[in-house]
């Protein structure tokens, strides 16, 4: 973990580094992938960005299918507080200890971040790949400087979001009725693959569910630490 950057010049340094390397893209040797997903939550209800020593939950899942094969929780305190562009200091170190404890490594991991669609081209999904070594894919609710319309009202319709004429992940419509969820490319990973990936994770929810099995650990480990 010593290679993650603690303050904000030494990281947007590397976030430019990331940015610029072109890593051979992976593709799925077959179906169903083992996937792992990852997520942090801190306390909850405090107003702003929160600080350096907030309590920080990260929960890491492996998944093949529809079965939960192994999850590993990391406690400890953000590594700062929350500011944009800069993701990775706060959340960063303890997701790559909740994805280096799972007892194998997954073939694609998910990651409630951005990859490309970032100020420096090198969000938190992508740069938490290059540090493991793991194709990563992002997956949020949101998009952060990218743009791109919706797509069509239908399960597994997609539509690309860019950043100055250039793809960096796409819109996915998991379920008819719902928002889509934005797909991101990171570590290793088109945007077109992304997609497929997240598709086939969802499973009729919105969000895929190694990511919510993630979160939901994440959230009742936090729970439980606060009754502590």
């Amino acid at each position: 973990m010593s290679r993650w950057p603690t303050d904000a010049a030494a990281l947007v340094d590397r976030q430019r580094v990331l940015a610029g390397q072109t890593p051979s893209c992976w593709h799925p040797a077959g179906w169903p992938l083992l996937v792992g997903a990852c997520f942090v939550c801190f306390p909850r209800g405090r107003p702003g960005p929160g600080t350096a020593a907030d309590l920080a939950c990260a929960a890491a899942v492996l998944v093949r299918g529809r079965r939960r094969l192994a999850a590993k929780v990391a406690t400890g305190t953000a590594g700062s507080r929350y500011e944009p562009g800069l993701l990775a200091l706060r959340e960063g170190p303890l997701l790559a200890a909740a994805v280096a404890g799972l007892p194998e490594r997954p073939e694609v991991l998910l990651v409630n971040a951005t990859g490309r669609d970032h100020p420096r081209r090198a969000g938190l999904a992508l740069h938490l790949g290059a540090e493991l070594d793991l194709p990563t894919i992002g997956v949020t609710h949101r998009l952060l400087l990218a743009t791109g319309g919706w797509p069509a009202d239908e399960a597994g319709a997609t539509s690309p979001f860019a950043i100055d004429g250039e793809q960096v992940g796409c819109w996915l419509r998991t379920r008819a009725g719902t928002r889509p969820v934005a797909v991101h490319a990171g570590w290793r990973v088109d945007p077109d693959t992304a997609a497929q990936v997240v598709w086939r994770s969802s499973r009729g929810h919105r969000t895929p569910e190694p990511l919510r099995e993630a979160r939901r650990l994440a959230r009742t480990t936090r729970a439980t630490l606060r009754r502590d």
